[in-house]
């Protein structure tokens, strides 16, 4: 016998997927025992076609194979085809000779030609403009079924965004499906199980569409971006006890009208008249005489592809925190309620009122000094919802296709006495599994910890977005490729970012540029730059590090050879982004203090450091002539380097920056800066950097030391003079989006482990505890988004709710609890445990459920000892790093060494 159980049985990193088109599905378990050491050495994956026929495997029978590999299998039977549900179950051999069978799962694959689909895009025969809204449109289809149903699949997606219904229930809880793609050449579709919302007789199938993505305003931007109106392509395919067959499809056989919702859009609200409510609409027996034909449309160029990541749903209620208050300089009839927590979502509305009494609902994030919602930072976004009553009583209502980032919502108009069950917020994003948990013994951190987590919960809505309540919420290449890493502690972000890598193929340029913000929407540079173009390497490369999926590189490999390919291009000598070159040169270090590092050392640095991910990632990928090309270049990079900012380099002459790009720049350093006033630090001289050509900045030392640029015997005083700089400004930092993720690991790693805790836990602006001690529940766009001394930021640009600066999270997990991932045994399959303790803490923990379980780092110090209690998941090993010498225990025999190698199981321990 054997305490070993095999659970998580995963496919494409979900249990049991319905409706997949990856076509060689990985497959993955995980091993659960307390055993010491516990580990696979073998397994045996069979596959069938029912649940009885996996003892004889009929449509896959992996055999026995010796391999400790439990995770991104891949499916290795005959070709999958559309519909086809395949069970699987596994056996592993552990180390003890003893073999364990899992349960069965199943995935089942979605429509994966072209010709499967015999639908037609349909939708009303109306549509707003460029800058007005349309209501939204209903659509039905009513169809009879003569026998009683086996199974029913439902296959659908939109131009915008719907919501389904068979006989009166809502199919599936998803929300905003079908997400956001460039709706012009790739959208995703979703697949229903919906069996048991069939009945013999008269069926109804419906269908409401709101503007979403597609059709909706994005960003500053007006309307109509992919297509002028909502539209939807829906499939019900149905077996019947009988075995035949019966498919129903969108055509212009459905007819639609407009009902309760007379506008809808993600950013400028959403207004609902229950007057005009049509009861029963999608259900039998309703009369539907007075509806429109359904038109339809072609769109030849639009390929299909199956959702294969997490949707967007209802993932928490949020109470208000108080009873709602009348600030006096809100006037008559307005409320103000407090949630305790910027969240992003929509409120759920009850209250009664007589009939066509409207309600009008605002959000905001902070309150100005009166105690009034401040509003200015929302810009053009109008991110207010209407209710208007119908007067029946007491109504409930929550929108549907908008969603807003606030923690305060104010009720203008009720007639009656609002409490705080009058209002509920509904936290909104994608269906993540949360991955890590840190805590410490400064409640402060615990606050900055819990930030990041809000921050990233309200900016993962589908795609990762810089903010999500201004007009703007786009994919800002940049803000990811800083974050990524944080993100993928805490939370499961592997199948989210291999779908926006998808995106980004999708964004890019014919000449291999990569754009500021995917997906692509216009007026926004078609190249993102230095730190926002790169995250088409940097993301993939951290996901792969993360999860041990080599699969994304592989996906991703020709965008980032044409990527390189064009930087190679428009980087005249090795220098991105000289002073000269016409094209845009990107947003340097974004919202830096008083710190401006040239355009040309960031792009040149992020060359250097793409083609040294580039000859790893091709390395990986078992092509060692691209590994040997991108060893080359990045030691090309790095010389050039040397000669153009390194002390004793010639210092090149001053060109004349194109004037065009001059304004461009100029606008962006204007709004970074905002209402910032300028600082003199006084003279700076450095052994490092030639000081004649620019002035050194700490973000210019970050980012050499942390992309290896330097020569060694350069480093230790790089990292001197960086710290320098720190103490210089009364120990802050000074750096902007690009940097700050770098800082403190260079810190740490370079012998400055107590500069770094200094500035962790800095509480004074610039620093990631000030806004915590202003009450902030999500990590601020800016270092100074508010200040006594001058109040709010430039309304221009100034979220308080931004994970960029959140990126401090990773060091968080890998430096103070002591959990990072060996780079060369990549998804925790061997983990690097080594907490640096400092700053006063004196204890920290991270727990982090990696792909083959849960990693736990524990320690306390206390009573003149050191205490670390570690635990490994099965199939796994690490190395443990111990900061301190002295007498050693191990769980509770003595030890030698600092350094010790351990497999999976429960470790303590002791440095007295």
């Amino acid at each position: 016998m054997t305490d070993t159980k095999i659970t998580h049985l995963i496919c494409e990193y979900r249990s049991n997927p319905l409706g997949i088109d990856v076509q060689q599905p990985r497959l993955g378990w995980q091993m659960h025992t307390d055993r010491l050491g516990a580990r696979q050495t073998a397994y045996q994956i069979r596959a069938a076609t029912t649940v009885e026929a996996l003892d004889h495997a009929d449509v896959w029978d992996s055999g026995r194979i010796e391999s400790d590999q439990s995770v991104h299998v891949p499916y290795g039977g005959s070709p999958l085809h559309s519909r086809q549900r395949v069970y699987w179950h596994v056996t592993v051999w552990d180390e003890t000779g003893a073999a364990v069978t899992s349960d069965p799962a199943w995935f089942e694959m979605g429509l994966l030609q072209a010709s499967d689909w015999r639908s037609q895009w349909i939708g009303a025969a109306f549509s707003g403009g460029a800058r007005s809204t349309f209501p939204v449109p209903y659509l039905r289809k009513a169809f009879t079924l003569p026998a009683e149903v086996v199974s029913a699949r439902l296959y659908v997606t939109a131009l915008g965004v719907f919501e389904c219904s068979i006989n009166g229930q809502i199919v599936g809880d998803d929300v905003f499906a079908p997400g956001w793609t460039d709706a012009r050449k790739r959208v995703q579709y979703l697949t229903y199980d919906v069996t048991a919302l069939l009945q013999a007789g008269e069926n109804v199938i419906g269908a409401v569409l709101g503007d979403g993505w597609a059709v909706g305003y994005i960003g500053w931007l007006h309307r109509q971006n992919y297509t002028d109106r909502p539209q939807l392509l829906a499939q019900l395919e149905i077996t019947r006890a009988d075995g035949s067959t019966q498919t129903i499809v969108s055509d212009t056989s459905w007819a639609y009208q407009f009902g309760a919702i007379t506008h809808s859009d993600l950013i400028m609200g959403e207004a609902y008249d229950a007057r005009r409510e049509i009861p029963g609409w999608d259900t039998a027996g309703f009369d539907a005489s007075q509806w429109l034909p359904a038109v339809s449309f072609t769109h030849p160029d639009v390929r299909l592809v199956a959702l294969n990541g997490p949707t967007v749903r209802r993932i928490q209620e949020v109470q208000p925190i108080s009873d709602p208050i009348k600030p006096q300089a809100m006037g008559r009839r307005r409320f103000l309620f407090d949630l305790g927590q910027n969240m992003v979502g929509r409120v759920r509305f009850k209250g009664s009122a007589p009939a066509g009494t409207t309600v009008t609902i605002r959000f905001a994030e902070i309150l100005n000094a009166d105690g009034t919602p401040y509003y200015t930072n929302l810009r053009s976004a109008h991110a207010t919802d209407y209710y208007t009553f119908k007067g029946d009583g007491v109504e409930v209502w929550e929108s549907k296709f908008t969603f807003h980032g606030f923690r305060y919502v104010e009720i203008e108009g009720y007639p009656n006495e609002v409490t705080r069950d009058t209002i509920a917020g509904i936290v909104l994003h994608s269906d993540m599994e949360p991955t890590g948990l840190f805590e410490c013994s400064d409640p402060l951190l615990n606050q900055l910890q819990s930030n990041i987590q809000w921050g990233q919960k309200g900016n993962f809505v589908d795609i990762p977005t810089d903010c999500p309540q201004r007009d703007e919420r786009l994919g800002w290449t940049g803000d990811i490729q800083v974050f990524v890493r944080t993100a993928a502690f805490n939370m499961n972000v592997a199948s989210f970012m291999t779908k926006w890598a998808r995106d980004v193929d999708d964004a890019q340029r014919a000449d291999g540029a990569i754009p500021a913000v995917v997906p692509y929407a216009t007026d926004v540079p078609s190249d993102g730059g230095p730190a926002w173009s790169d995250a088409a390497i940097i993301c993939p490369w951290t996901i792969y590090q993360c999860y041990g999926d080599t699969r994304i590189l592989e996906q991703s490999y020709a965008t980032m050879t044409r990527f390189m390919d064009f930087l190679i291009a428009n980087s005249p000598g090795l220098v991105r982004c000289a002073p000269d070159w016409e094209g845009w040169p990107g947003f340097g270090d974004w919202l830096s203090i008083n710190a401006s590092t040239p355009r040309d050392l960031l792009g040149t640095a992020f060359l250097a450091y793409d083609a040294r991910l580039m000859s790893e990632i091709a390395e990986v990928l078992g092509k060692p002539e691209d590994a040997a090309r991108y060893r080359t270049l990045f030691e090309d990079v790095k010389t050039v380097f040397a000669n153009r900012y390194l002390v004793g380099s010639t210092i090149p002459a001053v060109p004349v920056v194109p004037s065009e790009i001059r304004r461009q720049m100029d606008e962006a350093d204007a709004l970074s800066r905002g209402n910032l006033q300028a600082i003199d630090y006084g003279e700076i001289t450095s052994e490092v950097f030639n000081t004649e050509h620019f002035e050194p900045t700490q973000t210019a030392y970050v980012l050499a030391l942390y992309f290896d640029l330097l020569p060694d015997d350069l480093r230790p005083l790089a990292a001197q003079e960086l710290v320098a700089d720190i103490e210089r400004r009364g120990m802050h930092l000074s750096t902007g989006f690009v940097g700050s993720p770098y800082l403190n690991h260079v810190l740490s790693t370079g012998g400055h482990l107590d500069t770094a805790y200094a500035l962790l836990k800095q509480t004074s602006w610039p620093s990631w505890l000030y806004a915590v001690t202003q009450g902030a529940t999500t990590i601020w766009e800016r270092w100074d988004g508010w200040t006594p001394e001058r109040g709010f930021q430039t309304p221009d640009m100034n979220s308080f709710n931004h994970y960029a600066y959140g990126a401090i999270g990773a060091w968080l997990y890998n430096t103070v609890a002591g959990i990072d991932v060996d780079p060369f045994v990549p998804g925790y399959k061997q983990a690097i445990l080594r907490p640096q303790p400092g700053g006063g803490l004196t204890f920290a923990r991270a727990v982090l459920d990696t792909p083959y379980g849960r990693l736990a780092s524990e320690w306390k110090l206390g009573n003149g000892s050191f205490a670390y209690t570690v635990t490994l998941p099965p199939n796994t090993t690490a190395t443990v790093t111990l900061p301190c010498d002295g007498q050693i225990t191990l769980n509770g025999e003595l030890v030698s060494g600092r350094v010790h190698h351990i497999g999976a199981g429960t470790y303590q321990f002791v440095v007295a």
